[in-house]
């Protein structure tokens, strides 16, 4: 039987437990509001420090983008650093490849087509380039590039020969035929040191065709990856009269001073590529869509959200927008790398405007001379030899361009020159936003995102980087490295090389009953 006093106390003891509740949720809102207010001053704060780090990044000296980027200690080295015997004498067959898509896309073939041979000890034949299906151009590789040059240059590496030989049998004289195969894409080494050597041991020559991207970029072998980069950097070198042309422009650009090479993907195949039609007249993006639908797969693209994600080309004034907010005014020499641009004149004319210093190859160079001399693939490779020599780099679509990713490599390997790589998905928002009349603090929003890049320095590659645009570490050393593997080589490495091929030669030479040396290397010195 319950009590009174009992009730009493429950009572009391609810009212006790009431106001003791109370108090615990009156002092955790004033902790809470405490909190808050502490977050909204700490944000604060570091939005300050934010906007003054942001301050200072944007006003990076300008003089300081016109020389190269800062080093780190790092310089380009592609030698090798451990053991590397010279192919031997006798090769296991000969390995053809056909190259297709641009002069780009051929040239990481071609370093592809001399690693494959290297791993499966071919006797490389020259390689062919699909200059007639797109650039109805058929002046192959002895056209674009110097012959001489490139067997010289890797005479340590692999053995090369111009053409098939000739097979003598049954009194008759013909050419060899290579056994044709088209390989996987991106086929891991394993490919071709079992499937492709067992065809190539079988029937004396293997065709591999079409071969782009037909083997694994990343590669835990550096040894490999360096001769990739022997192959990129050294022994591609394009033909006198290309590099002729190349140092006249260059010549009469940089006789007024530094200037920008800018590589404008503002052109029909890309955008129709991106799926970027919208902002064209009906005519133009009927256009678009035919090209897109005889070229590329199948697939619903919506402008609005491909442009939201940095998926469509910078406009030519969205590049010239960039950089006057950089700080670049309009007497800057901007040379432009570019095919047609679509849309015509209409877009280019805002980017003139900014920057009334506009070149390309056909204004700088005299039409009879470019006519002779820059039609094809040959146009091509006048553009990559300028961009390359240019004191700052500009690509404004670096996705699947082939041609902007590998001078980024090829321009961080020759010594860390500038390159400035607008983040397009950074930029959407910031230029959609000025299209719906926000103009405020525009510029400073540019600023904060371009100058919070690399600029060409060295950096660790990371997916989808891709090694022909960034091959540090594998192909640069330093000389007071604190790791072992980072360290230079010796100078005399190729001295070393060659003393041995020499040795290596003589005594296979010595061994067989017609002593010739069928290699056709020299013993001419030059740095790798």
């Amino acid at each position: 039987m319950r009590r009174a006093g009992d009730a009493l106390r429950r009572r009391g003891g609810h009212r006790q437990l009431k106001q003791l509740t109370g108090g615990i949720r009156r002092l955790a809102g004033r902790i809470s509001v405490a909190v808050v207010v502490l977050l909204i001053c700490t944000v604060s704060l570091f939005s300050k420090i934010g906007g003054n780090r942001s301050l200072v990044r944007s006003v990076v000296n300008l003089d300081e983008l016109w020389g190269t980027a800062v080093s780190g200690g790092w310089k380009p080295s592609s030698a090798p650093r451990s053991d590397w015997p010279p192919p031997p004498n006798q090769s296991n067959g000969y390995l053809r490849v056909r190259c297709n898509g641009g002069l780009n896309q051929q040239r990481s073939a071609i370093c592809n087509a001399v690693l494959a041979a290297r791993i499966m000890n071919a006797t490389l034949v020259l390689p062919d380039l699909d200059t007639n299906s797109f650039w109805h151009d058929e002046s192959g590789f002895p056209g674009i590039y110097d012959v001489d040059n490139f067997i010289r240059a890797l005479r340590y590496d692999v053995q090369i020969v111009e053409s098939l030989p000739e097979i003598h049998a049954h009194g008759k004289t013909k050419k060899m035929k290579a056994f044709q195969i088209r390989p996987p894409r991106d086929a891991p080494l394993s490919w071709y040191t079992t499937f492709a050597l067992e065809k190539m041991k079988e029937h004396g020559a293997i065709y591999l065709t079409p071969f782009s991207h037909r083997l694994a970029e990343e590669i835990d072998e550096p040894e490999y990856q360096r001769l990739r980069c022997r192959v990129n950097y050294h022994a591609l070198r394009f033909k006198p009269h290309i590099m002729k042309l190349s140092n006249s422009i260059v010549s009469k650009l940089r006789a007024q001073g530094h200037f920008m090479a800018i590589h404008l993907r503002f052109e029909m195949d890309m955008l129709a590529f991106a799926g970027c039609l919208d902002i064209f007249t009906p005519k133009e993006q009927s256009i678009l869509r035919k090209y897109r639908r005889e070229n590329f797969a199948e697939k619903e693209l919506v402008y609005n959200e491909r442009r939201a994600i940095g998926k469509c080309p910078l406009t030519p004034e969205e590049v010239g927008l960039i950089l006057r907010a950089m700080g670049f005014d309009n007497s800057t020499h901007i040379y432009l790398a570019a095919g047609e641009l679509f849309g015509g004149e209409r877009f280019v004319k805002p980017f003139r405007t900014l920057f009334p210093h506009l070149e390309n190859h056909s204004t700088v160079v005299p039409a009879e001379e470019l006519a002779k001399n820059a039609r094809g693939l040959v146009g091509a490779a006048v553009d990559y030899m300028v961009c390359l020599l240019a004191d700052i780099f500009m690509p404004t679509y670096d996705g699947p361009s082939n041609f902007a990713n590998n001078l980024m490599g090829h321009r961080l390997y020759y010594g860390f020159r500038t390159t400035i790589q607008p983040d397009r998905k950074a930029l959407a928002p910031i230029f959609i936003n000025r299209e719906n009349g926000h103009l405020a603090g525009f510029e400073e929003a540019i600023r904060r995102v371009m100058f919070n890049t690399k600029f060409g320095g060295p950096h660790k590659r990371v997916r989808p980087e891709s090694f022909y645009t960034n091959s540090w570490p594998e192909c640069f050393c330093q000389m007071s490295a604190k790791n072992p593997a980072d360290k230079c080589p010796p100078e005399d490495v190729l001295e070393v090389l060659n003393s041995r091929l020499q040795i290596e030669r003589s005594e296979e030479d010595s061994e067989l009953t017609n002593p010739t040396n069928s290699t056709g290397f020299t013993t001419v010195q030059e740095e790798v």
